[in-house]
């Protein structure tokens, strides 16, 4: 059974995005939504993590997200595939439940 993990909040400001990857089992699946996109980004404190996590979790950013935040998608790293609203819903389908980190 698989989880869809959204996080919505940013990793600069909580310890959400670590406790959420911390939590994550094989198969799972990370979403970051609103302020969370930005643990997304590379070159930061957080993208080595990010990366750990890439080989056994599948990381998604919402475009939307990124784009009404000015986020060029180049910042992103290669490990972080980007959804739109489509892909949110299929995700959620795809998983068998679906755990809101707030």
């Amino acid at each position: 059974m698989s989880t869809l993990h959204t996080v919505n909040k940013s990793p600069f400001e909580t310890q959400t995005l670590l406790s959420c990857l911390n939590h994550c089992k094989d198969g799972d699946a990370v979403l970051l939504i609103e302020d969370g996109i930005y643990g997304g980004l590379a070159g930061t404190g957080l993208s080595e993590a990010i990366r750990q996590s890439a080989s056994r979790v599948k990381i998604y950013v919402l475009n939307e997200d990124v784009k009404a935040r000015g986020i060029p998608a180049e910042r992103l790293m290669e490990e972080v595939t980007g959804v739109g609203y489509d892909g949110f819903v299929d995700l959620v389908t795809e998983h068998d439940r679906t755990q809101s980190w707030l």
